[in-house]
């Protein structure tokens, strides 16, 4: 039975955005990881949350009557080992090559390999070679995800409202909280990206996500940057709320805008405490372009406990190198289509009938395994052959080699074998990977379960895409 009355969290802190800003330079193996279209309209709350940059410590939790808390100045990781947004920002990463004097690989790249040509050997490598990932992933794939000045906010019984301050310019937006009718707060929740009511709603079921104690939060990611015209955008300024602060020719393209606007709403879950959502339970989901979003949020947060992409298509979880060769939704179809990837993408895009995605250095099989040891759950559809099914699959078993390395194997599980066969539908045969995910990585209960249901016409095989092994990492 529901416990909560209503109330409004409110916090003032210095947040740990960075495992710089707390000391933290060890990656946490446990699995049971941190807080860790277009979509509907938001709202408004009231009380007030506020995050510094990433030089913060950990926040204290609210008392249910709204009266401020504020933290104190720590070393490490904050007074609960606080999640934060990147636990691999200690290391420093050598300048990038330009795409002109990338080679070309045919294959999936060796996500071992670090940029000095030296394989990793031990987990506390892999803490520094996911850095390696992560810029190369912003410079070649995404663009940049800027840290802001300041976020300040509230978190109600139904809404999270975020205050933004950065290059002199401020910008607020919000995102609706459903609360379940059972259990008691705090609550684990899924960020939903869409807004209630919007493109696709919540694709998982709000009601099968709630029956299970879990809240749902709403985002209306195409509110911090929107799409513009199909076919029509691509070398024209961004528009939307991430855009009024850094600029229209900012190099993110639109799923990083969307992704740095979900971390600004971690950043008011974190810093409220436990009051209402428990920010160490808190997973992302989304479909089809909203699923390329949650692929992005998943895999530049570390706060997020678990991330279910559905029925992504390319930008999202296939590898670019194989969608080029499906040839069902290739590089330059999706470029050219919407603004969801960095301009810095262009020498990557299929031209002159050849692909160039071989000349990326990275593919989505090493954003995959930067989200180690979080949990994963890729959602995907073969009766569908523009999701690029086999591309996808052929990049969660290459990441999910990082998993093993690690000792996390069970941390990662993809579904694909399904009879229903509509764009973006819930099928039925999810449903006991769903659960079984969220009751370990929201909830954490139970075991992660680390299974991969693959469809018929729905897999690729591995020694046409991987010339490399695993090291047993120490």
């Amino acid at each position: 039975m529901r416990t909560l009355a209503t109330r409004t969290a409110r916090v003032a802190l210095g947040l740990c955005l960075t495992a710089a800003a707390c000391g933290q330079s060890e990656p946490n193996l446990s699995g049971q990881g941190g807080a860790g279209g277009s979509g509907g309209e938001g709202a408004t709350s009231s009380g007030e949350t506020t995050s510094s940059s990433s030089s913060g410590v950990g926040a204290t939790s609210s008392s249910s009557s709204g009266s401020d808390a504020t933290s104190s100045s720590s070393s490490g990781t904050g007074p609960d080992n606080t999640p934060v947004e990147n636990e691999s920002a200690d290391c420093e990463v050598a300048a990038l090559p330009e795409a002109s004097a990338l080679p070309k690989i045919s294959k999936l790249p060796d996500p071992f390999t670090k940029l000095d040509g030296t394989s990793v050997s031990t987990r506390a490598e892999w803490h520094c070679r996911r850095q390696e990932i992560r810029k190369q992933a912003e410079k070649y794939i995404y663009g940049e995800k800027p840290t802001p000045d300041v976020v300040t906010g509230t978190v109600t019984e139904n809404k999270v409202s975020v205050h933004v301050e950065a290059q002199g310019k401020k910008i607020d937006f919000s995102a609706d909280i459903v609360l379940p009718s059972k259990g008691e707060a705090p609550f684990p929740a899924i960020i939903n990206v869409g807004g209630k009511g919007g493109f696709g709603g919540i694709t998982l079921g709000e009601s099968r996500i709630l029956d299970q104690g879990v809240a749902v939060i709403y985002y209306n990611h195409n509110e911090i940057g929107r799409e513009g015209a199909a076919e029509q955008s691509r070398g024209k300024p961004n528009p939307g709320k991430f855009y009024d602060i850094y600029g229209g020719d900012h190099s993110a393209g639109l799923l990083m805008a969307w992704a740095w606007g979900a971390s600004r709403i971690l950043d008011v879950l974190q810093a409220s405490g436990s009051d209402i959502i428990d920010p160490t339970g808190i997973g992302v989901t989304g479909c089809s372009r909203n699923g390329k979003g949650a692929f992005a949020i998943g895999a530049f947060d570390d706060r997020i406990a678990l991330t279910i992409p559905h029925e992504t298509s390319t930008a999202g979880v296939p590898a670019y190198r194989i969608a080029d060769v499906l040839g069902k939704e290739r590089t330059d179809h999706n470029y050219f289509g919407l603004n969801w990837l960095s301009n810095n993408f262009e020498p990557f895009v299929f031209k002159n009938n050849a692909s160039n995605a071989v000349k990326l250095p990275i593919d989505t099989h090493a954003l995959i395994a930067m989200m180690a040891p979080r949990g994963l759950l890729v959602l995907e559809n073969p009766h569908q052959a523009q999701m690029g099914a086999p591309a996808g699959h052929m990049a969660t078993a290459a990441g999910a080699e990082v998993y093993k390395a690690l000792g996390v194997e069970k941390n990662v599980s993809y579904h694909s074998k399904v009879a229903e066969m509509a764009h973006c539908s819930y099928k039925n045969e999810y449903t006991d990977l769903l659960v079984k995910n969220i009751a370990r990585f929201l909830k954490h209960e139970g075991e992660a379960p680390g299974q991969f249901v693959v469809g018929s016409g729905g897999s690729l095989g591995m020694a046409d895409w991987v010339d490399w092994q695993a090291p047993t990492l120490e």
